[in-house]
């Protein structure tokens, strides 16, 4: 089954899950507003992605508010402390991910 990490606020995961209803493909929604991932749901996104880096949003407000663009950091860690950094949406199935609203990774990944 597909999962959709993300947020309610979020414009992209709104767009993924409307895309996913109108067509009728099963997903579970990750609220991460409401909840935190574990340890091996992060490990599992990390591995799929490549690296941590490329799911930091370095356009988010949190990410300039908080002024990541000027200091060292290290991506997984931050990205687990601090969701909001996070690109949204997630898009996970199994071991495959798709960082961003990503309609072809959806119909690739259909069950």
């Amino acid at each position: 089954m597909l999962q959709v990490i993300g947020t309610n606020k979020s414009r992209e995961t709104a767009k993924a899950v409307r895309y996913l209803r109108e067509r009728r493909i099963p997903y579970q929604f990750v609220d991460l507003s409401e909840r935190s991932l574990s340890e091996r749901e992060w490990q599992s996104i990390f591995l799929g992605a490549g690296s941590a880096e490329a799911l930091v949003d370095s356009s988010s407000s949190y990410y300039r508010k908080n002024g990541y663009e000027w200091r060292e950091y290290d991506a997984r860690e931050e990205l687990v402390l601090h969701p909001e950094l996070l690109v949204l949406p997630v898009l996970r199935n199994r071991n495959r991910i798709a960082v961003g609203f990503d309609p072809a990774f959806i119909e690739e990944n259909r069950e």
